[in-house]
């Protein structure tokens, strides 16, 4: 135990760890892989600051998708100020065209199966360490605009790191929205959808972690998926199955990833393109 961010604390009482390692991610808060006293295994998400309702939010969602978009999603064993303590699935993924084809489908139900009439969600909630606000809307373009994009903008890096005519180009491309991107009604969205939040469950079937749960397009998880990188085309054959997809939707998802870029830029990931790839979208539609 010789990570020095780890805390008895964050277990619930009464419980105490045999062993704690680090699992890779993570890129919001530590996350452990941790065997208990008793040999049950669990695993660990803390921030070692205050994290208000983070982890009680991150409970909310995963029983969302569960209960209302029909995905599987590791159970809730404990929540408490500073972390969240989860069953531990399986934590080899099984890379295969099958096991993609399947979380194709999952994404695709949930998507089809809980249509809204509005966007938004009955409480606010975070995308990594950021706030995320879901105030009801009727009008999808306008939520996305202001939800989604302009409200990155104030962010200190993304202030440092954009100038007024960067801002001022951001904000044209919003006001652009309706001619770019159809609206296709609201519905339950993971909201953080990509790569490392999908793993196996214990029979080797696809498990979703880490919601930022709301109802809004579909294709805000699409293109998550699609730019994030690493996600093979039979997901996205085996979600046109299930739900038929736009002819242009992967249009579509290179301007609806400008809501990724900018969290990005204001968590400091560091990828030194995501300036260029915001400015390439600001010449390309505003």
């Amino acid at each position: 135990m010789a990570d020095s961010r780890w805390s008895p604390e964050f277990l619930p009482v009464g419980r105490s760890a045999q062993s704690v390692r680090p699992l890779p991610g993570g890129f919001a808060n530590p996350v452990w892989l941790c065997r208990l006293a008793d040999g049950d295994e669990v695993v660990v998400k803390a921030s070692v600051d205050d994290c208000s309702d983070m982890f009680a939010t991150e409970a909310a969602g995963l029983a969302a998708l569960a209960e209302r978009g029909g995905l599987t999603t590791p159970r809730v064993l404990a929540v408490g100020p500073r972390s969240i303590v989860l069953e531990a699935l399986d934590p080899v993924l099984p890379d295969t065209d099958e096991f993609w084809r399947a979380a194709g489908r999952c994404a695709a139900r949930m998507h089809s199966a809980t249509a809204h009439d509005r966007f938004g969600w009955d409480a606010d909630g975070w995308l990594g360490l950021f706030p995320q606000c879901n105030a009801w809307d009727a009008d999808g373009h306008r939520f996305f605009a202001e939800k989604r994009v302009l409200r990155y903008l104030g962010e200190p890096r993304v202030e440092a790191a954009l100038d007024a005519r960067d801002r001022a180009g951001i904000e044209r491309l919003c006001a652009r929205l309706p001619d770019l991107i159809p609206d296709t009604g609201a519905c339950l969205t993971h909201g953080d959808m990509w790569r490392n939040n999908v793993i196996a469950d214990r029979a080797g079937q696809p498990a979703f972690l880490d919601p930022a749960v709301s109802y809004m397009w579909a294709e805000v998880d699409l293109a998550h998926m699609l730019s994030s990188g690493g996600i093979p085309e039979p997901f996205f054959a085996a979600y046109a199955e299930v739900r038929p997809l736009h002819p242009d939707w992967r249009e579509h998802a290179r301007l609806l990833n400008l809501r990724q870029l900018l969290a990005m830029l204001a968590g400091g990931i560091p990828v030194p393109t995501i300036v260029a790839s915001i400015r390439e979208l600001i010449e390309s539609y505003a």
